[in-house]
């Protein structure tokens, strides 16, 4: 079985590598059509970039992405300065440099590449799967009777902030990166995905295409890894389904399926304010114009968030979402199952943690009241600030480094809750609801904790889970997502996920100020 795991950790070694290689590799050239029709898609009116570009890379053959990306981008930002010189503001590209050159470039591609998608997809995908696969499934022989085993995790490099922990910690972040703003350089391996997206949408695909392929293959090889890990509990077998099963159908498939049919892109389960961008301008207008059936988006996305979300909450806890239904949560959970018990566990942390969550939450309902006050009154600014701007901002540190880069880059090094530990509006919401206004709650026996740590350990938010266990008190915290691990790992059964009658609900402050009463009239009476 070890030799099994050997052989499988070198296939999904040799997958990673063909993958990352066909950065540097590849045949392109733009041909007049491919330029002319781009320039026309794009409505680009600056005569200094169309001329400067025709000398530089029309017609012309090219190795790899790099020179034909830095020719593009070149040009844009140069015939920008100028235009913005002489205030032509009709002839300024409002594209991003990297974005349009995107789209010459995903036109122009020529030779082995996307002429046998399918030849190479094995060779990444195929392998990589296959690999991680034979390095998962012995673990059902080699791990024996169910039950958790988590001996040596802090001594492995791969689970303690280790060499392996750093290289899938730069790997995982350069990926983040080059997907958000280099998205010319990664055309190759979107041509991958090509054939899929057009099954799907009838479109070629694009690097968000290429993402949502690839965060459900991830979610699902790391899915089959907690069946074998947590197979001895039914709680974390439906769970880990359940996010797989949102993810791939609502967050990927139907989204899809709806464009062929010509309907507007949009995930279901994406409530506000982690779709921070639902109220937008554009996005408004997209909607109304889409007719009943973007009325029906728009209708529903609103009753989402403000009943259907509450009211969610106040039966289940913020578990029903951020554990069962969450594209960021399943990911977090799949993929990011052997980081947790990296998540700090410091005061200083948890500071950080309700400063930085409720900051950004406040940002997001501010930039979205700024939002609808331009769409109604149709005026660009308020009290002085343009609302472009305050969406570029949010969209920039919020959407893109905090949400993408961070949020999942920093897994092997912060733990798997990054984002929705410190970072996440919607979390910040629901935590709201479920401090004060729900049935959910863990139940403790402290008369049965052996105070082995496991479940503090283990916990990703945070908590310190043994403190609340000692004292045999609930726990209730607006962080905790009810994952339900700090019960998988007790082995005295202490932990128990309850939904019960509100009023059954104690707070531990509650608790040690009852205790202390009682403390108090037992000694007057004596």
């Amino acid at each position: 079985m070890k030799l099994i795991k050997q052989i499988g950790l070198i296939v999904f070694l040799i997958g990673l590598l063909a993958f990352t290689s066909l950065i540097f590799i590849g045949k392109f050239n733009v041909t007049s059509e491919i330029f002319n029709s781009t320039i026309k898609n794009k409505g680009i009116k600056s005569e200094w970039f169309i001329n400067s570009l025709k000398t530089k890379i029309v017609d012309k053959e090219f190795t790899g992405t790099f020179k034909l990306s830095s020719e593009i981008t070149t040009s844009v930002e140069t015939a920008n300065k100028i235009h913005r010189k002489n205030k032509e503001w009709d002839k300024v590209i409002w594209d991003k440099p990297h974005s349009l050159s995107y789209q010459f470039i995903k036109a122009a591609g020529i030779g082995s590449i996307p002429e046998n998608k399918g030849l190479y997809w094995f060779l990444t995908f195929g392998l990589g799967v296959i690999g991680a696969l034979m390095f998962i499934v012995p673990n059902v022989i080699i791990l024996g009777p169910p039950g958790i085993k988590n001996d040596g995790i802090f001594l492995e490099a791969a689970t303690n902030r280790g060499w392996i922990g750093w290289f899938a910690f730069i790997f995982l972040v350069g990926f983040y990166i080059l997907l958000y703003f280099y998205p010319d350089l990664i055309v190759n391996w979107v041509y991958l995905v090509d054939p899929i997206s057009e099954s799907l949408s009838g479109n070629s695909a694009s690097q968000w295409f290429l993402y949502g392929f690839l965060y459900c293959t991830v979610m699902t090889v790391m899915a089959i890894r907690m069946y074998i890990k947590y197979r001895h509990n039914k709680y974390q077998i439906l769970r880990t389904t359940s996010v797989l099963f949102f993810q791939i159908v609502f967050a990927f498939l139907i989204p899809e399926i709806l464009v062929r049919f010509e309907k507007p892109w949009y995930d279901f389960k994406n409530a506000f304010p982690l779709d921070y961008d639902f109220f937008f301008k554009w996005n408004l207008e997209e909607l109304l114009s889409s007719g009943t059936f973007g009325l029906f988006i728009l209708v529903w996305g609103i009753v989402l968030t403000i009943v259907v979300v509450p009211v969610m909450v106040y039966f289940f806890g913020k578990r029903w979402y951020c554990s069962w239904v969450c594209g960021c949560g399943g990911l977090a959970e799949t993929l990011g199952d052997p980081y947790r018990q990296l998540s700090s566990k410091t005061l200083l942390s948890w500071r950080v943690e309700r400063i930085v969550i409720h900051s950004v939450l406040i940002f997001a309902l501010v930039m979205t009241g700024f939002a609808l006050y331009t769409f109604f009154s149709g005026a660009s600014e308020v009290l002085g600030i343009k609302t472009q701007t305050i969406q570029d901002i949010y969209g920039f540190l919020i959407g893109s480094i905090f949400a993408g880069v961070i949020g999942t880059g920093f897994y092997p090094i912060f733990g798997n809750r990054v984002w929705c530990r410190f970072g996440c509006p919607l979390a910040a919401y629901l935590g709201f609801v479920q401090r004060f206004k729900s049935r959910f709650r863990i139940t403790t026996n402290g008369g049965q904790c052996i105070s082995c740590g496991n479940c503090s350990t283990y916990c990703e938010m945070g908590i310190d889970v043994r403190a609340y266990a000692q004292k045999g008190e609930n726990i209730i915290r607006s962080s905790c997502v009810g994952c339900g691990v700090c019960s998988a790992v007790c082995p005295r059964g202490v932990l128990k996920l309850e939904n019960g009658p509100e009023e059954g609900r104690i707070n531990p402050t509650d608790i040690l100020l009852g205790n202390d009463v009682d403390l108090m009239e037992l000694v007057n009476k004596k």
